[in-house]
C-alpha cells in the first residue's frame, strides 16, 4: 500500500522512483525473454503482473502528469494537469481491477502541409495513465516480434536509424545508382486499420485485450464503425506498429511508422511486389494511396522524413535536408524575431533550441548547400537584434551566439542500432552507452565523465527518458564544470518542484 502525508507534494517527490523503474524493468525483461523462447503463457502471466504493480501504476502516473510533452492537453473532461493529491486518487482508481472503462476522446483538429486538418483524438489524464500502464505490458513482448528495419516509435530507435538504412542501401559499394525506390503510402493509415487486425495479434491476457477494445470503440469514426485507432492515444502507435509488422518482409526496405521506402534492383519487378503490399494491407483494413504512392530513380532523387536522398551522376550517395524541411524552420525563425513583444534577449532564448534541435537532426547529413541561407538567416537576426536601444553590437553578438549555436556534422556516420536489438533484453552498457551519444558538445563531455549514469539517482541512461544538463546553484550562466551534471528529466523535475505546493 502506498501511503502519503499531508503534504502530497513531498510524499510524491519521496517515493522510491528508482525502486519503481528496477521493479518493472525487471518484469519487462522477463516478457521480452519469454516471448523470444516462445514461452506466450508465461508472458501473458507476466503481463498481468504488470497491471497489479503499483511501481508500473506509479510510474504509467508520472510519465502523463510529468514527463509526456503533449502532458497539457486536455481531454473531454477538461483537466489538463493533476495535483498530487489527484495523483493518488488516480493510483487508487488504477489499482480497482481490469475493467477498465474508457471515456470518450476530445476531437482536436491539427492542420497538414497540404492545407487539410487531421484530428488529433485526446484522452483524459485518467485515460491517459491507463494506457500507459497497458504500453509497459504490451511493448516488451511485442518489441520480441518487431522486424529489424521497423525503426518509428520504438524505444531505442530513431529517424537517423533510417537514414543510415537507406544510406547503406543506395551508397556506391551497393550500387546504389541502379536502384529505384518505391515511396508507399499508406491512405489514412491511423483511420483505417482494422480492429479485428490490432486485437488478432494482439499478445496480451483477456483483460488487455478488452480494454484495448474499448479504448478502439472509443474513437471510432461513425462512417467505419471498426476501423481506426486514435491518434493522440499513448497506446495508438504501438498498435499501429503491431498491425504494420511483418510488411517488411515482402521486400527489401525500411519502415518508420506508416512511412515506407522499398529498394528496388534493376531486375526487381515493382508492380509484382506493390501487389504483395496490398494484399498485405487489405487483410489490416487498409489500402495503398495511388496518388501518392509513386517509383522513382534513385538518381531523381526522393524525400522522406524530413531529408532529401539522391545517388549523384559519380554514384555518390547524399542526403540533405529537404527543402520543405528548411523552409518551415526558417518560418519558425522568422516569426520569433519579427516578433514584437519579445526583447532580443528573449527572442535568443526562444530561437537556441529551434535552430540546436534542427541542426541536430540533420547532423548526419550534407549541410553546406545551406550554409550560405544559415547565415544570411543569422545577419537579418543580428539586424533586428541591434535596433534594440539598450544594447550594443558586442552583446548582441553574443545573443546570436546563443541563438545560433553551432553543431557540427558528420554525413552518413550515424551508427545504426544492431539488428533486432532491444532497451528490454537487459544489456544496460550498450543502450546507456548509445543513449549517450545521442548527444554532443559539454552534455556529450559530462555524460562520458559520469559513465553515463545519472548523477542523481545513480541509474544508467536508457531510452525512453530525456537527460538533462543541470546548473547546481541554479545559476544558468555559471558553466563551470564544478557546477555541471547530466541527470534524467525527472529526477531535474525533482529539484526544481516547489515544497510549498500540494
Amino acid at each position: 500500500m502506498i501511503r502519503h502525508s499531508s503534504n502530497t507534494s513531498e510524499s510524491w517527490k519521496s517515493l522510491p522512483w528508482k525502486k519503481f523503474r528496477k521493479n518493472l524493468f525487471r518484469l519487462q525483461k522477463r516478457i521480452f525473454k519469454a516471448i523470444k523462447v516462445g514461452d506466450i503463457a508465461k508472458a501473458k502471466s507476466l503481463q498481468k503482473l504488470v497491471l497489479k504493480s503499483a511501481s508500473a501504476k506509479l510510474l504509467a502516473i508520472r510519465q502523463v502528469t510529468q514527463l509526456n510533452k503533449g502532458r497539457k492537453t486536455a481531454g473531454i473532461d477538461g483537466k489538463k494537469a493533476l495535483e498530487f493529491k489527484e495523483r493518488f486518487e488516480l493510483f487508487k482508481l488504477l489499482s480497482m481491477g481490469n475493467d477498465w472503462k474508457h471515456q470518450g476522446l476530445r476531437e482536436v483538429p491539427i492542420p497538414k502541409k497540404n492545407g487539410k486538418t487531421r484530428i488529433l483524438k485526446v484522452p483524459t489524464i485518467q485515460d491517459r495513465a491507463w494506457q500507459c500502464l497497458v504500453k509497459y505490458a504490451l511493448e516488451p513482448a511485442h518489441e520480441a516480434t518487431f522486424h529489424a528495419r521497423s525503426y518509428g516509435f520504438r524505444t531505442g530507435r530513431c529517424t537517423q536509424d533510417a537514414q543510415k538504412v537507406i544510406q547503406i542501401n543506395l551508397r556506391s559499394f551497393a550500387r546504389g545508382y541502379e536502384k529505384r525506390v518505391i515511396e508507399l503510402d499508406i491512405k489514412k493509415c491511423f483511420d483505417r486499420i482494422s480492429h479485428k487486425s490490432i486485437i488478432d495479434r494482439l499478445i496480451a491476457p483477456s483483460a488487455i485485450k478488452l480494454g484495448i477494445f474499448r479504448c478502439l470503440k472509443a474513437g471510432i469514426n461513425p462512417e467505419f464503425p471498426e476501423q481506426g485507432t486514435p491518434q493522440g492515444g499513448i497506446v495508438s502507435p504501438l498498435l499501429a506498429n503491431i498491425a504494420l509488422n511483418g510488411i517488411e518482409e515482402i521486400h527489401p526496405s525500411v519502415r518508420y511508422a506508416d512511412d515506407m521506402i522499398i529498394f528496388l534492383k534493376p531486375q526487381d519487378d515493382a508492380g509484382r511486389v506493390l501487389s504483395k503490399v496490398s494484399e498485405f494491407l487489405k487483410e489490416r483494413g487498409m489500402e495503398l494511396s495511388k496518388e501518392k504512392t509513386k517509383v522513382t530513380a534513385t538518381t531523381d532523387g526522393f524525400e522522406f522524413l524530413g531529408w532529401n536522398f539522391k545517388v549523384q551522376g559519380n554514384a555518390k550517395f547524399r542526403s540533405t535536408p529537404s527543402e520543405e524541411n528548411f523552409k518551415a524552420m526558417r518560418e519558425k525563425v522568422k516569426d520569433i524575431v519579427n516578433n514584437s513583444n519579445y526583447g532580443a534577449d528573449v527572442k535568443a532564448s526562444k530561437l537556441a533550441p529551434i535552430i540546436r534541435g534542427w541542426r541536430n537532426y540533420h547532423r548526419y547529413c550534407d549541410m553546406s548547400n545551406v550554409r550560405d541561407s544559415l547565415w544570411f538567416i543569422r545577419l537579418r537576426t543580428f539586424k533586428v537584434f541591434l535596433k534594440q536601444k539598450k544594447l550594443n553590437r558586442y552583446q548582441v553578438e553574443a545573443l546570436i551566439n546563443r541563438a545560433f549555436a553551432s553543431v557540427g556534422y558528420s554525413e552518413n556516420r550515424f551508427v545504426n542500432v544492431k539488428g533486432n536489438k532491444s532497451p528490454f533484453d537487459g544489456d544496460l552498457i550498450y543502450w546507456s552507452e548509445r543513449e549517450s551519444k545521442l548527444y554532443d558538445g559539454t552534455s556529450a563531455k559530462f555524460l562520458k565523465k559520469q559513465n553515463h549514469t545519472c548523477a542523481r539517482c545513480g541509474m544508467k541512461f536508457l531510452p525512453g527518458e530525456d537527460i538533462h544538463l543541470h546548473h547546481k546553484d541554479g545559476n544558468h550562466g555559471n558553466w563551470k564544470p564544478k557546477n555541471l551534471e547530466m541527470i534524467h528529466q525527472s529526477c531535474h523535475q525533482y529539484l526544481h518542484m516547489s515544497k510549498s505546493e500540494s
